[in-house]
């Protein structure tokens, strides 16, 4: 069993950042990002292979977002840079022992982000 747990959403203003952090109580073959905005359906945002600390991000945030991780600390970070308001949305942490990069089993409880015009 992976429990997840999110931190440090908030509200900011567009194009200030914010770093996101989830920690997992065991290590996973890779943790991810999705979020979900009002009225919408949840969004791939990214993951990260835990092993080689390789990323991939959607294009919808390329550029603006940087997954990393620290091992020693079982923790997973989103920078989130240049925010706008359409980024709005809850941040959920997710994981898997396998590539269940867009269909993951675990899942954190979510974290908000909100952006202001």
């Amino acid at each position: 069993q992976v429990q997840l747990v999110e931190s440090g959403g908030g509200l900011v203003q567009a194009g200030d950042s914010l770093r996101l952090s989830c920690t997992a109580n065991n290590p996973t073959y890779f943790m991810g990002w999705f979020r979900q905005a009002p009225g919408k359906e949840r969004e791939f945002v990214g993951r990260i292979l835990w092993s080689t600390g390789s990323p991939n991000h959607a294009d919808s945030v390329k550029g603006r977002f940087t997954i990393s991780r620290d091992r020693a600390k079982n923790t997973m970070y989103l920078q989130m840079n240049s925010l706008k308001p359409e980024d709005t949305a809850v941040y959920f942490c997710t994981a898997d022992f396998s590539a269940n990069f867009f269909n993951p089993r675990y899942w954190g409880r979510g974290t908000q982000v909100t952006v202001s015009s």
